[in-house]
Protein backbone atom coordinates (compact mmCIF):
# COMPACT_ATOMS: atom_id res chain seq x y z
CA UNK A 1 0.00 0.00 0.00
CA UNK A 2 2.95 2.42 1.08
CA UNK A 3 4.59 1.58 -2.56
CA UNK A 4 1.33 2.59 -4.41
CA UNK A 5 0.70 5.69 -2.60
CA UNK A 6 4.29 6.61 -3.45
CA UNK A 7 4.14 6.09 -7.20
CA UNK A 8 0.97 7.81 -6.98
CA UNK A 9 2.47 10.85 -5.97
CA UNK A 10 5.19 11.14 -8.04
CA UNK A 11 2.70 10.26 -11.22
CA UNK A 12 0.66 13.14 -10.15
CA UNK A 13 4.09 15.45 -9.25
CA UNK A 14 4.92 14.75 -13.29
CA UNK A 15 1.69 15.62 -14.50
CA UNK A 16 1.86 18.73 -12.98
CA UNK A 17 5.64 19.58 -14.01
CA UNK A 18 4.20 18.64 -17.78
CA UNK A 19 1.60 21.09 -18.14
CA UNK A 20 4.10 24.08 -16.36
CA UNK A 21 6.00 23.53 -19.19
CA UNK A 22 3.31 23.57 -22.23
CA UNK A 23 2.19 26.72 -20.47
CA UNK A 24 5.87 28.60 -20.71
CA UNK A 25 6.58 26.69 -24.48
CA UNK A 26 3.36 27.80 -26.09
CA UNK A 27 3.28 31.91 -25.40
CA UNK A 28 6.99 31.72 -26.24
CA UNK A 29 6.46 30.13 -29.53
CA UNK A 30 3.67 32.68 -30.53
CA UNK A 31 6.17 35.06 -29.60
CA UNK A 32 8.97 33.52 -32.08
CA UNK A 33 5.75 33.50 -34.38
CA UNK A 34 5.32 37.04 -34.28
CA UNK A 35 8.61 38.17 -34.65
CA UNK A 36 9.17 36.67 -37.75
CA UNK A 37 6.28 38.29 -39.54
CA UNK A 38 6.84 41.75 -38.62
CA UNK A 39 10.53 42.34 -39.49
CA UNK A 40 11.90 45.07 -37.26
CA UNK A 41 10.94 49.02 -38.38
CA UNK A 42 13.69 50.99 -39.45
CA UNK A 43 15.19 53.10 -37.25
CA UNK A 44 13.52 56.81 -36.80
CA UNK A 45 15.81 59.37 -38.29
CA UNK A 46 17.11 57.63 -41.29
CA UNK A 47 18.15 58.94 -44.45
CA UNK A 48 15.84 58.18 -47.54
CA UNK A 49 16.67 56.51 -50.60
CA UNK A 50 16.68 59.71 -52.91
CA UNK A 51 19.26 61.58 -49.81
CA UNK A 52 21.31 58.00 -49.60
CA UNK A 53 23.45 58.86 -52.94
CA UNK A 54 25.09 62.15 -51.47
CA UNK A 55 27.13 59.19 -49.56
CA UNK A 56 28.60 57.64 -52.23
CA UNK A 57 32.52 57.93 -52.74
CA UNK A 58 33.28 60.26 -55.18
CA UNK A 59 34.11 58.85 -58.54
CA UNK A 60 37.14 60.20 -60.96
CA UNK A 61 35.48 60.22 -64.59
CA UNK A 62 36.70 60.97 -68.28
CA UNK A 63 34.45 63.48 -69.85
CA UNK A 64 33.95 65.06 -73.00
CA UNK A 65 32.13 68.23 -74.38
CA UNK A 66 29.21 68.07 -76.41
CA UNK A 67 30.12 69.46 -80.18
CA UNK A 68 28.31 71.03 -82.49
CA UNK A 69 29.58 69.90 -85.92
CA UNK A 70 29.05 69.22 -89.65
CA UNK A 71 27.10 66.17 -90.23
CA UNK A 72 25.42 64.70 -93.20
CA UNK A 73 21.43 64.74 -93.41
CA UNK A 74 20.20 62.17 -95.52
CA UNK A 75 16.49 59.90 -95.58
CA UNK A 76 16.23 56.51 -95.51
CA UNK A 77 13.94 54.57 -97.71
CA UNK A 78 13.76 51.35 -99.48
CA UNK A 79 13.07 50.49 -102.90
CA UNK A 80 13.88 48.48 -106.03
CA UNK A 81 15.61 48.46 -108.67
CA UNK A 82 14.75 48.41 -112.59
CA UNK A 83 16.21 48.52 -115.98
CA UNK A 84 15.99 51.76 -116.84
CA UNK A 85 15.04 50.90 -120.74
CA UNK A 86 13.64 46.87 -121.32
CA UNK A 87 12.29 45.68 -124.85
CA UNK A 88 10.50 42.92 -126.39
CA UNK A 89 12.52 42.33 -129.94
CA UNK A 90 9.81 41.13 -132.66
CA UNK A 91 9.50 40.49 -136.46
CA UNK A 92 8.31 42.87 -138.78
CA UNK A 93 8.06 40.40 -141.65
CA UNK A 94 6.87 37.37 -141.53
CA UNK A 95 8.57 34.21 -142.37
CA UNK A 96 10.96 31.42 -140.87
CA UNK A 97 13.42 32.16 -138.39
CA UNK A 98 16.80 31.21 -139.73
CA UNK A 99 19.25 31.49 -137.00
CA UNK A 100 19.42 33.33 -133.42
CA UNK A 101 22.33 33.93 -131.94
CA UNK A 102 21.38 35.02 -128.50
CA UNK A 103 20.52 33.66 -125.74
CA UNK A 104 19.95 34.02 -121.81
CA UNK A 105 21.91 36.71 -120.05
CA UNK A 106 23.85 36.89 -123.24
CA UNK A 107 25.45 41.12 -123.36
CA UNK A 108 24.70 42.57 -126.83
CA UNK A 109 26.17 45.66 -128.11
CA UNK A 110 23.14 48.86 -130.18
CA UNK A 111 23.26 47.22 -133.67
CA UNK A 112 24.62 43.60 -133.15
CA UNK A 113 22.88 41.33 -135.23
CA UNK A 114 20.27 38.88 -132.87
CA UNK A 115 18.38 37.16 -135.26
CA UNK A 116 17.67 36.56 -138.92
CA UNK A 117 14.93 36.02 -140.50
CA UNK A 118 14.98 33.62 -144.45
CA UNK A 119 15.64 36.82 -146.56
CA UNK A 120 15.40 35.07 -149.74
CA UNK A 121 11.77 35.64 -150.60
CA UNK A 122 12.21 39.09 -149.60
CA UNK A 123 15.30 39.39 -152.19
CA UNK A 124 12.80 38.68 -154.76
CA UNK A 125 10.51 41.20 -154.02
CA UNK A 126 13.11 43.82 -154.32
CA UNK A 127 14.40 42.48 -157.76
CA UNK A 128 10.63 42.76 -158.53
CA UNK A 129 10.34 46.14 -157.73
CA UNK A 130 13.22 47.82 -159.20
CA UNK A 131 12.42 46.02 -162.28
CA UNK A 132 9.14 47.31 -162.27
CA UNK A 133 11.08 50.76 -161.71
CA UNK A 134 13.03 50.61 -164.50
CA UNK A 135 9.84 49.80 -166.70
CA UNK A 136 8.25 53.16 -165.27
CA UNK A 137 11.76 55.31 -166.13
CA UNK A 138 12.07 53.55 -169.79
CA UNK A 139 8.26 55.18 -170.32
CA UNK A 140 9.61 58.44 -169.49
CA UNK A 141 12.83 58.42 -171.74
CA UNK A 142 15.06 58.15 -168.35
CA UNK A 143 17.53 55.67 -168.19
CA UNK A 144 16.48 52.59 -166.80
CA UNK A 145 18.97 52.90 -163.72
CA UNK A 146 19.41 56.40 -161.61
CA UNK A 147 17.54 58.18 -158.78
CA UNK A 148 17.24 61.44 -160.61
CA UNK A 149 13.64 61.16 -161.85
CA UNK A 150 13.26 64.80 -162.83
CA UNK A 151 11.47 65.27 -166.22
CA UNK A 152 10.08 67.87 -168.42
CA UNK A 153 6.81 66.61 -169.54
CA UNK A 154 7.33 68.95 -173.07
CA UNK A 155 10.76 67.34 -173.91
CA UNK A 156 8.79 63.64 -173.49
CA UNK A 157 8.35 61.72 -176.80
CA UNK A 158 4.70 61.76 -176.61
CA UNK A 159 4.32 65.37 -176.40
CA UNK A 160 6.05 66.42 -178.52
CA UNK A 161 4.63 64.24 -180.94
CA UNK A 162 1.35 65.91 -180.09
CA UNK A 163 2.50 69.49 -179.69
CA UNK A 164 3.83 68.86 -183.64
CA UNK A 165 0.34 67.60 -184.50
CA UNK A 166 -1.46 70.43 -182.43
CA UNK A 167 1.33 72.88 -184.69
CA UNK A 168 -0.28 71.49 -188.03
CA UNK A 169 -3.82 71.84 -187.23
CA UNK A 170 -3.28 75.09 -186.10
CA UNK A 171 -1.27 76.00 -189.73
CA UNK A 172 -3.80 74.38 -191.62
CA UNK A 173 -6.66 75.94 -189.90
CA UNK A 174 -5.00 79.55 -190.45
CA UNK A 175 -4.85 78.62 -194.62
CA UNK A 176 -8.22 77.82 -194.39
CA UNK A 177 -9.52 80.36 -192.86
CA UNK A 178 -7.34 83.09 -195.41
CA UNK A 179 -8.80 81.09 -198.10
CA UNK A 180 -12.43 81.22 -197.21
CA UNK A 181 -11.76 85.20 -196.83
CA UNK A 182 -10.87 85.11 -200.21
CA UNK A 183 -13.68 82.94 -201.46
CA UNK A 184 -11.31 80.10 -202.70
CA UNK A 185 -11.82 77.81 -199.99
CA UNK A 186 -15.89 77.14 -198.97
CA UNK A 187 -17.08 77.27 -195.34
CA UNK A 188 -17.10 73.51 -195.39
CA UNK A 189 -13.50 73.50 -195.57
CA UNK A 190 -13.34 76.01 -192.82
CA UNK A 191 -15.16 74.00 -190.50
CA UNK A 192 -13.06 71.18 -191.00
CA UNK A 193 -10.13 72.94 -190.20
CA UNK A 194 -11.45 74.11 -187.18
CA UNK A 195 -12.24 70.74 -185.73
CA UNK A 196 -9.67 68.88 -186.64
CA UNK A 197 -7.04 72.03 -184.44
CA UNK A 198 -9.32 71.04 -182.01
CA UNK A 199 -8.60 67.70 -181.20
CA UNK A 200 -4.75 68.17 -181.95
CA UNK A 201 -5.35 70.66 -179.06
CA UNK A 202 -6.84 68.68 -176.82
CA UNK A 203 -4.26 65.31 -177.97
CA UNK A 204 -1.66 67.72 -176.67
CA UNK A 205 -3.62 67.99 -173.12
CA UNK A 206 -3.93 64.32 -173.55
CA UNK A 207 -0.26 63.59 -173.95
CA UNK A 208 0.81 66.28 -171.27
CA UNK A 209 -1.82 64.61 -168.90
CA UNK A 210 -0.15 60.94 -169.35
CA UNK A 211 3.43 62.28 -168.37
CA UNK A 212 2.09 63.78 -165.30
CA UNK A 213 0.41 60.17 -165.23
CA UNK A 214 3.35 58.58 -165.93
CA UNK A 215 5.68 60.40 -163.39
CA UNK A 216 3.54 59.63 -160.43
CA UNK A 217 3.64 55.74 -161.40
CA UNK A 218 7.66 56.22 -161.26
CA UNK A 219 7.24 57.91 -158.00
CA UNK A 220 4.90 54.91 -156.67
CA UNK A 221 7.54 52.30 -158.38
CA UNK A 222 10.33 54.59 -156.30
CA UNK A 223 8.17 53.77 -153.45
CA UNK A 224 7.45 50.32 -153.69
CA UNK A 225 11.65 49.88 -154.05
CA UNK A 226 12.17 51.41 -150.79
CA UNK A 227 9.52 48.99 -148.96
CA UNK A 228 11.19 46.03 -150.10
CA UNK A 229 14.31 47.59 -149.69
CA UNK A 230 13.06 48.04 -145.84
CA UNK A 231 11.11 44.32 -145.62
CA UNK A 232 14.52 42.90 -146.71
CA UNK A 233 16.59 44.66 -143.75
CA UNK A 234 13.87 43.69 -141.55
CA UNK A 235 14.58 40.01 -141.54
CA UNK A 236 17.43 41.14 -139.64
CA UNK A 237 16.64 42.03 -136.08
CA UNK A 238 19.27 44.08 -134.59
CA UNK A 239 19.63 45.42 -130.72
CA UNK A 240 18.26 49.08 -130.24
CA UNK A 241 20.47 49.71 -127.29
CA UNK A 242 23.82 48.04 -125.20
CA UNK A 243 21.91 45.49 -122.86
CA UNK A 244 21.75 42.22 -121.88
CA UNK A 245 19.15 39.28 -122.97
CA UNK A 246 16.32 38.54 -120.18
CA UNK A 247 14.40 35.83 -121.94
CA UNK A 248 14.14 33.68 -125.18
CA UNK A 249 11.06 32.96 -126.44
CA UNK A 250 11.78 31.83 -130.41
CA UNK A 251 13.95 29.05 -131.69
CA UNK A 252 15.55 29.00 -135.27
CA UNK A 253 13.16 26.63 -137.70
CA UNK A 254 9.73 28.42 -136.29
CA UNK A 255 7.69 30.31 -138.63
CA UNK A 256 6.68 33.54 -137.08
CA UNK A 257 4.05 35.77 -138.07
CA UNK A 258 4.53 39.60 -137.84
CA UNK A 259 4.94 40.88 -134.46
CA UNK A 260 6.29 37.46 -133.29
CA UNK A 261 8.47 37.57 -129.87
CA UNK A 262 11.77 37.01 -130.40
CA UNK A 263 13.78 37.60 -127.25
CA UNK A 264 13.55 40.57 -124.56
CA UNK A 265 16.25 42.64 -123.69
CA UNK A 266 17.06 44.66 -120.56
CA UNK A 267 19.41 47.80 -120.61
CA UNK A 268 21.31 46.82 -117.05
CA UNK A 269 23.59 50.00 -116.88
CA UNK A 270 22.58 52.20 -115.61
CA UNK A 271 19.94 50.85 -113.72
CA UNK A 272 16.95 52.71 -112.54
CA UNK A 273 15.99 52.91 -108.82
CA UNK A 274 12.64 53.43 -107.84
CA UNK A 275 11.83 54.72 -104.12
CA UNK A 276 9.04 56.16 -102.40
CA UNK A 277 9.91 58.56 -99.39
CA UNK A 278 7.24 60.34 -97.22
CA UNK A 279 5.53 62.93 -97.23
CA UNK A 280 6.91 64.20 -94.18
CA UNK A 281 10.47 64.38 -95.98
CA UNK A 282 9.59 65.01 -99.50
CA UNK A 283 10.13 68.53 -99.29
CA UNK A 284 13.75 68.33 -98.84
CA UNK A 285 14.08 65.58 -101.74
CA UNK A 286 15.24 67.51 -105.50
CA UNK A 287 16.98 65.96 -108.67
CA UNK A 288 21.01 65.89 -108.80
CA UNK A 289 20.59 64.51 -104.78
CA UNK A 290 23.60 62.24 -104.31
CA UNK A 291 21.85 58.38 -103.11
CA UNK A 292 23.65 55.59 -101.55
CA UNK A 293 22.40 52.60 -101.42
CA UNK A 294 23.09 48.72 -100.11
CA UNK A 295 21.80 45.00 -101.59
CA UNK A 296 21.15 42.34 -98.96
CA UNK A 297 24.09 39.92 -99.39
CA UNK A 298 25.93 42.52 -101.19
CA UNK A 299 28.91 44.26 -98.86
CA UNK A 300 29.14 46.50 -101.69
CA UNK A 301 27.94 50.54 -101.30
CA UNK A 302 26.55 51.37 -104.62
CA UNK A 303 25.85 55.64 -105.03
CA UNK A 304 23.49 57.29 -107.85
CA UNK A 305 21.84 60.23 -108.45
CA UNK A 306 18.19 61.68 -108.73
CA UNK A 307 17.13 61.94 -111.92
CA UNK A 308 13.13 62.16 -111.55
CA UNK A 309 10.27 63.18 -109.17
CA UNK A 310 6.81 62.42 -109.70
CA UNK A 311 5.28 65.73 -109.80
CA UNK A 312 2.72 64.91 -107.17
CA UNK A 313 2.31 62.89 -103.61
CA UNK A 314 0.39 59.62 -104.16
CA UNK A 315 -3.51 59.75 -102.55
CA UNK A 316 -3.42 56.78 -100.60
CA UNK A 317 0.01 56.23 -99.12
CA UNK A 318 0.99 59.72 -98.78
CA UNK A 319 4.20 59.07 -100.96
CA UNK A 320 6.75 60.75 -103.38
CA UNK A 321 7.90 58.59 -105.84
CA UNK A 322 11.62 58.95 -106.80
CA UNK A 323 13.74 57.62 -109.33
CA UNK A 324 17.38 58.09 -109.26
CA UNK A 325 19.90 56.92 -112.06
CA UNK A 326 22.61 53.84 -110.46
CA UNK A 327 25.66 53.28 -112.47
CA UNK A 328 26.14 49.19 -113.16
CA UNK A 329 29.11 49.55 -115.10
CA UNK A 330 30.64 45.98 -113.29
CA UNK A 331 27.28 44.32 -113.77
CA UNK A 332 26.88 43.12 -110.05
CA UNK A 333 23.04 45.05 -109.80
CA UNK A 334 20.51 43.08 -111.10
CA UNK A 335 17.32 44.29 -111.99
CA UNK A 336 14.19 43.46 -109.88
CA UNK A 337 16.23 43.70 -106.79
CA UNK A 338 15.33 45.02 -103.46
CA UNK A 339 17.64 47.88 -102.23
CA UNK A 340 18.00 50.21 -98.61
CA UNK A 341 18.93 53.71 -99.66
CA UNK A 342 19.85 56.55 -98.18
CA UNK A 343 19.04 60.55 -99.81
CA UNK A 344 21.88 62.81 -99.33
CA UNK A 345 19.37 65.79 -98.47
CA UNK A 346 22.52 68.17 -97.21
CA UNK A 347 26.01 67.06 -97.02
CA UNK A 348 27.08 68.97 -94.07
CA UNK A 349 24.41 70.38 -91.57
CA UNK A 350 25.65 72.03 -87.65
CA UNK A 351 24.33 69.58 -84.84
CA UNK A 352 24.74 69.06 -81.36
CA UNK A 353 27.18 65.62 -80.87
CA UNK A 354 28.60 63.73 -78.31
CA UNK A 355 31.28 60.94 -78.01
CA UNK A 356 29.70 57.19 -78.84
CA UNK A 357 31.53 56.05 -75.45
CA UNK A 358 28.84 58.46 -73.63
CA UNK A 359 25.74 56.91 -74.37
CA UNK A 360 24.28 54.43 -72.57
CA UNK A 361 21.30 52.05 -73.71
CA UNK A 362 19.11 49.70 -71.38
CA UNK A 363 15.64 48.60 -72.32
CA UNK A 364 15.54 50.12 -75.51
CA UNK A 365 15.73 53.58 -73.70
CA UNK A 366 18.92 56.08 -74.38
CA UNK A 367 20.76 58.35 -71.99
CA UNK A 368 23.78 60.25 -70.83
CA UNK A 369 25.23 61.42 -67.70
CA UNK A 370 26.00 65.06 -67.74
CA UNK A 371 28.53 67.24 -65.13
CA UNK A 372 26.86 69.30 -63.22
CA UNK A 373 27.94 71.15 -59.50
CA UNK A 374 30.29 68.74 -59.55
CA UNK A 375 27.61 65.67 -59.72
CA UNK A 376 26.57 62.90 -62.25
CA UNK A 377 23.34 63.95 -63.84
CA UNK A 378 21.30 61.22 -65.86
CA UNK A 379 20.05 62.49 -68.74
CA UNK A 380 17.38 60.53 -70.84
CA UNK A 381 17.78 61.35 -74.54
CA UNK A 382 16.79 60.95 -78.24
CA UNK A 383 19.67 60.30 -80.91
CA UNK A 384 19.53 60.47 -84.74
CA UNK A 385 22.26 60.81 -87.15
CA UNK A 386 25.59 58.44 -86.43
CA UNK A 387 28.96 59.59 -87.99
CA UNK A 388 32.34 57.85 -87.03
CA UNK A 389 32.35 58.05 -83.43
CA UNK A 390 29.91 60.74 -82.59
CA UNK A 391 26.32 60.53 -82.39
CA UNK A 392 23.40 63.51 -82.95
CA UNK A 393 21.69 64.14 -79.84
CA UNK A 394 18.12 65.85 -81.29
CA UNK A 395 16.95 67.64 -77.98
CA UNK A 396 17.84 68.53 -74.43
CA UNK A 397 21.80 69.00 -75.19
CA UNK A 398 23.38 72.09 -76.30
CA UNK A 399 27.18 72.58 -77.15
CA UNK A 400 29.65 73.15 -74.38
CA UNK A 401 27.89 70.60 -71.88
CA UNK A 402 30.46 67.89 -70.48
CA UNK A 403 29.31 64.76 -70.92
CA UNK A 404 30.96 61.90 -68.99
CA UNK A 405 32.93 59.09 -70.91
CA UNK A 406 32.19 55.64 -70.60
CA UNK A 407 30.00 55.61 -67.32
CA UNK A 408 29.79 52.26 -66.70
CA UNK A 409 28.04 51.95 -63.36
CA UNK A 410 28.22 55.52 -62.60
CA UNK A 411 24.69 56.81 -60.07
CA UNK A 412 22.48 59.69 -60.48
CA UNK A 413 24.31 62.22 -58.13
CA UNK A 414 27.15 60.70 -57.24
CA UNK A 415 29.88 63.39 -56.44
CA UNK A 416 32.29 63.10 -59.77
CA UNK A 417 36.01 64.49 -60.84
CA UNK A 418 36.80 64.72 -64.02
CA UNK A 419 39.89 63.18 -64.96
CA UNK A 420 42.06 66.23 -67.36
CA UNK A 421 44.09 63.47 -68.52
CA UNK A 422 41.27 62.08 -70.42
CA UNK A 423 39.70 65.62 -71.78
CA UNK A 424 40.77 67.38 -74.85
CA UNK A 425 42.45 70.52 -73.98
CA UNK A 426 39.43 72.84 -74.88
CA UNK A 427 37.39 70.56 -72.15
CA UNK A 428 40.00 70.96 -69.29
CA UNK A 429 38.69 74.23 -67.66
CA UNK A 430 34.99 74.29 -67.87
CA UNK A 431 35.26 70.72 -66.78
CA UNK A 432 37.41 71.38 -63.89
CA UNK A 433 35.33 74.65 -62.69
CA UNK A 434 32.30 72.47 -63.23
CA UNK A 435 33.90 69.28 -60.89
CA UNK A 436 35.02 72.12 -58.07
CA UNK A 437 38.71 70.91 -58.88
CA UNK A 438 41.67 72.72 -60.23
CA UNK A 439 43.99 70.87 -62.37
Amino acid sequence: MRAKSVAHRFGTALSSHTLVTKQLFIPLLSAALLAGCNPPEAPKGGKKDGKAAATLPPRSVQAASAESRPMERAVSVIGALAAIDQATLSVKVSGRLQSLSVDLGTRVKKGELVAQIESVDYELKLRSAEALLAQARARLGLPLAGTDDTVKAEETSTARQAKASLLESQKQRDRTRELAKRGISSQADLEVAEANYEIAFNRHLEALEDIRQRQGVLQQRRVDVEIARQQLADTKIVAPFDGMVQERKASPGEFLNTAAPIVTLVKVDPLRLRVEVPERNATGVRPGQKVRLTIEGDTNKYTGTISRLSPAITDVSRMLIVEADIPNASGLLRPGTFARADIVLAEAEPATTIHKDALITFAGMEKIFLVKEGKAAEKNIAVGRRAGDFIEVLGGLKPGDVVVLNPGSLQNGQPVTVDASGQSPAMKTPAATKSGKKT
